[in-house]
């Protein structure tokens, strides 16, 4: 590989992956942010931290998880072959698990008691709350009064966990407001808060907190899959909203020679205008703290995005992403809505496994890989189960549960 980058050493100093990254916040979010960024070195990195969450992933969360040959899918669709990082085996659902324990583990040894999150497809909700309730922690979530409504399940599941869910009804009424209104109460509640973003967005240390803690699935799969088949794979594909469980596959791969794609929601079309892919159609800019691609007009104002699946219904992205598309080393595309959904059937029918609507948009894009190369080993991250989707699947068929 004619790339010579050293993928760890970032970010830098001051934050950054290049021009991207940063900190961008009001002057009282500086020190608690520093204070984060110190306790997360000193304790993060100890002996008898990692031993901890090690023990936790293992025990509580259920990991590894395993990687599996969809063998009737790859045979339906004739050319190549398709491996399943299975997430969706996770405790919780998802991976949102790996970092919210992670860092309600560091929360606790700060010294903190109470702990806010923000959520939009409910699963970094029900995550957060999860590894509250495990660590007898405060819990209170914001979520969209449109993200509420259709994941009505995972608002459900946040309150038997013990969660205080807080409707937040301004702008879209979707995650980028949700994020908003988590740091408006961090500001209030420093002193005794920690926030645990649910992404590799944020200002910070935030972007390599969420990362280091997601890079568990790469470092698991990369292992597995030299083990089972000898070989590394020739692609690497997951689905990219904020960009965490995307970042958590591709990062410990980053220095080996494979084709990497991340894929955004295009929702009715990019053309549209309509749609959640700010690597496919946005411009660099700042938002929630960091420099990094996002969704504005001309006037420098925050476009309402659209996509099918509310985890991925977000107009920015975590700036390591924004830098490792300028740099060319991962390629970022987009499928639709209706890709998506024929997707998510697809597999349902095909393996018996039902995939997060998020998680759909991956597989739309690695199905036609698999449909034009002939033999390609294509490693997708199946981020997450579709339970919490039934409901919006059900009312596109005008089916009453």
């Amino acid at each position: 590989m004619k790339n010579k980058i050293k993928f760890n050493n970032y970010p830098d100093k001051s934050g950054h992956f290049d021009t991207f990254g940063g900190v961008y916040v009001s002057e009282t979010l500086i020190h608690p942010l520093k204070e984060l960024f110190n306790s997360y070195k000193k304790i993060a990195t100890s002996a008898s931290f990692k031993k901890t969450l090690r023990g936790e992933l293992k025990d509580y969360v259920g990991r590894p998880t395993p990687i599996y040959y969809a063998e009737s899918l790859s045979k339906f669709l004739g050319k190549s072959h398709i491996y399943l990082k299975r997430e969706d085996l996770n405790h919780t659902g998802a991976h949102k698990i790996n970092n919210a324990l992670g860092q309600a583990l560091l929360a606790k040894k700060m010294g903190k008691t109470r702990i806010i999150a923000e959520t939009g497809a409910g699963q970094h909700g029900v995550a957060t709350a999860t590894a509250c309730a495990r660590l007898n922690l405060e819990c209170i979530v914001y979520m969209g009064e449109q993200d509420i409504q259709r994941q009505s399940v995972n608002v459900y599941r946040m309150k038997l966990l013990g969660a205080k869910v807080v409707s937040v009804n301004s702008g879209t009424k979707t995650l980028k407001d949700a994020l908003n209104e988590a740091l408006r109460d961090w500001v209030t509640n420093v002193d005794n808060t920690h926030y645990i973003i649910g992404s590799v967005a944020g200002p910070h240390p935030y972007p390599m907190i969420v990362r280091d803690f997601q890079s568990i699935i790469g470092h698991e799969a990369r292992a597995q899959f030299k083990r089972d088949y000898k070989c590394l794979p020739d692609y690497l594909v997951a689905c990219v909203g904020g960009g965490s469980n995307a970042i958590g596959l591709f990062h410990p791969f980053l220095n080996d020679n494979i084709k990497i794609v991340g894929v955004e929601a295009g929702g009715f079309g990019i053309k549209t205008g309509k749609h959640a892919a700010p690597l496919s159609a946005g411009t660099p800019g700042v938002l929630h703290g960091n420099k990094t691609y996002i969704m504005e007009d001309e006037n420098g104002q925050i476009k309402n995005t659209h996509s099918i699946s509310a985890g991925l219904d977000y107009p920015g992205v975590g700036p390591e992403h924004s830098w490792l598309k300028d740099i060319k080393r991962i390629e970022y595309t987009s499928v639709t809505d209706n890709q998506a959904l024929d997707a998510f059937y697809m597999l349902t029918e095909k393996e018996g496994i039902i995939p997060a609507l998020e998680t759909a948009h991956a597989l739309a894009y690695a199905f036609v890989v698999a449909k034009k190369l002939k033999n390609k080993k294509i490693l997708l991250n199946l981020s997450g189960r579709g339970d919490k989707d039934i409901d919006t699947i059900a009312k596109l068929k005008n089916i009453k549960l």
